[in-house]
């Protein structure tokens, strides 16, 4: 207590995990208290077993494992895509020095600003027209183009600040536009680029508007999805709701600890810079 007194960063450091963790905790707990048991003894209670049939129960309802297929699929292409997309406009703009580069860059922020209600109708209009409504390809699509704007906007600001000596030493040595991009500034840029790619497949992961309205096939429908159009449904006990919110909240936290040391990375360099 006296170590917390003394450095109240500390303490509010410690403060901000407890509750952060803690709503975590609550629904890992009550996803396996029984129904008649949450009734008895409230949310808060400790479990006196484990009540595994809540999330067999989910699992099965929704077929999650194929959901959980469609998200990891979708939100590794588009995190994949995506960061390729922003590699390449990014190095167009930062250090090919396109014409009207202020402009271009407020083009990116503009549609980084642009809410996702406002591109639902074209975007259904499009997919159908194009015969893509109701794939996976259309959502891909989709948000690599929505999160390739905001990749665009970061990399070209740090690629605008590269070092042009290093170019050009690469160009004197016979490297060509190409030879320079993938040999030079990729591996110089790859924390930053490594910090993208966490963080598209995180928010593409937790996307539900746009996988909702353009994704109604049961065998196409992510996760997040999924557990909105149940639980819209009111087919499930509270039990059942906390196991379907652990499960749909495992596979990402899973995916954060694993790249944890990257995007550590990615902000240690991007501070170093």
């Amino acid at each position: 207590m006296r170590a917390l007194r003394r450095y109240p960063v500390l303490a509010a450091l410690i403060a901000a995990a407890v509750l952060m963790v803690l709503p975590f905790l609550v629904v890992a707990l009550n996803a396996v208290k029984s129904p008649a048991e949450y009734s008895a003894n409230g949310p808060l209670s400790l479990p006196k077993g484990l009540y595994l049939d809540g999330i067999t129960d989910f699992w099965e309802r929704v077929d999650f494992g194929q959901k959980l297929i469609n998200s990891v699929l979708i939100s590794g292409s588009v995190a994949v895509g995506a960061a390729v997309l922003s590699v390449l406009n990014a190095y167009a703009i930062g250090i090919g020095r396109v014409k009207g580069r202020p402009w271009v860059l407020a083009f990116f922020v503009l549609a980084n600003m642009l809410p996702q209600e406002a591109l639902v109708y074209p975007v259904y209009y499009l997919s159908k027209e194009a015969g893509l409504y109701d794939t996976r390809l259309s959502v891909i699509l989709v948000f690599i183009v929505v999160q390739a704007a905001f990749g665009t906007y970061l990399l070209a600001s740090v690629l605008g600040a590269f070092p042009r000596e290093i170019i050009e030493a690469a160009r004197i040595d016979g490297a060509n536009k190409w030879q320079v991009l993938w040999r030079v500034v990729v591996p110089v840029s790859r924390p930053t680029i490594g910090v993208l790619l966490v963080f598209f497949f995180i928010w593409t992961w937790n996307e539900f508007l746009l996988p909702l309205v353009m994704l109604i096939s049961n065998d196409n429908q992510t996760v997040s999805v999924a557990l909105g159009v149940l639980q819209g449904q009111r087919l499930m006990d509270a039990t059942m709701t906390n196991a379907a919110a652990l499960l749909g909240v495992i596979p990402a936290v899973v995916f954060f600890l694993i790249f944890q040391r990257t995007l550590t990375r990615g902000i240690a360099a991007g501070a170093v810079k």
